[in-house]
């Protein structure tokens, strides 16, 4: 599904991320870990078109989008969250959902002055499917809420549904854990499970908790400075010298 061939990117005197190669596979929930510094969220960056790599190739379904423009990306159905959530907080929770799909009728100005019964139309099966996406994930009673009043986990809730309503066949989860109690960790896990095994979506997600991830990803990739290490099931990564040496130090 996703690709990554010799990528090179330096900020200055830093070499974030140094000839890295990576492959996810389709339908597969695959974790992207490392230790601070590792470059995990410079991958991101560079995968999904916020930085331009200095050298390398990046291929989604086997097709170049390594010079594509994020909005452009978002078109080939790879999505992205990030690990602070950028909801708009002055939309209530249904609008946040509503935004989001593609090609809607009403963004064409003529459409939306002359042809209002078809726009009108459209958004009724919208919110008919973002309401369907809060019944899923018992976020129902919040429709009307504004979304800067949701507390951090229903915000990644909030992440999910979003991701749930652009329809994309893959997606970048970017640290689904951060700001989550515990008790609602669990939910996001299960709810990433069910939407891969049910839409067959692929996800790759950072995250620095080791417990989300050995619960939730299998194969696991490794970074370290910048570089692929290892790959492997979270047994074989949590057995692995090298793995613990670079967390922990020889």
């Amino acid at each position: 599904m996703l690709k990554v061939e010799n990528l090179d990117k330096s900020f200055g005197g830093i070499h974030a991320i140094r000839n890295c190669s990576l492959i996810v596979e389709e339908e597969t929930i695959t974790g992207l870990i490392g230790p601070n510094g590792a470059g995990k969220t410079t991958m991101f960056n560079l995968i999904t078109g916020f930085h331009e790599p200095d050298s390398g190739q990046v291929f989604f379904k086997d097709e170049d989008i390594t010079d594509l423009t994020p909005h452009e990306i978002f078109e080939k159905n790879l999505f992205r969250t990030f690990q602070i959530t950028r909801e708009i907080q002055e939309m209530t929770v249904l609008e946040n959902l509503m935004l989001i799909p593609r090609n809607q009728t009403g963004e064409n100005l003529w459409n939306s002055w002359f042809n209002r019964s078809l726009v009108s139309q459209q958004e009724d099966q919208f919110k008919e499917k973002a309401l369907e996406v809060l019944e899923f994930l018992e976020m129902k009673d919040r429709k009307y809420d504004l979304a800067m009043n949701l507390p951090g986990g229903e915000k990644k809730l909030l992440d999910l549904g979003r991701m749930m309503m652009a329809e994309p066949e893959m997606v970048l989860l970017d640290e689904p854990g951060s700001g989550v109690p515990p008790s609602l960790q669990t939910k996001v896990n299960d709810y990433v499970r069910e939407i891969s095994r049910e839409q067959g979506i692929t996800f790759l997600v950072v995250e620095h908790d080791m417990h989300i991830i050995m619960d939730l990803c299998d194969p696991i990739i490794v970074l370290v400075d910048g570089q692929t290490l290892t790959k492997g099931s979270p047994d074989e990564i949590k057995n692995n010298q090298q793995v613990i040496e670079a967390y922990l130090g020889t």
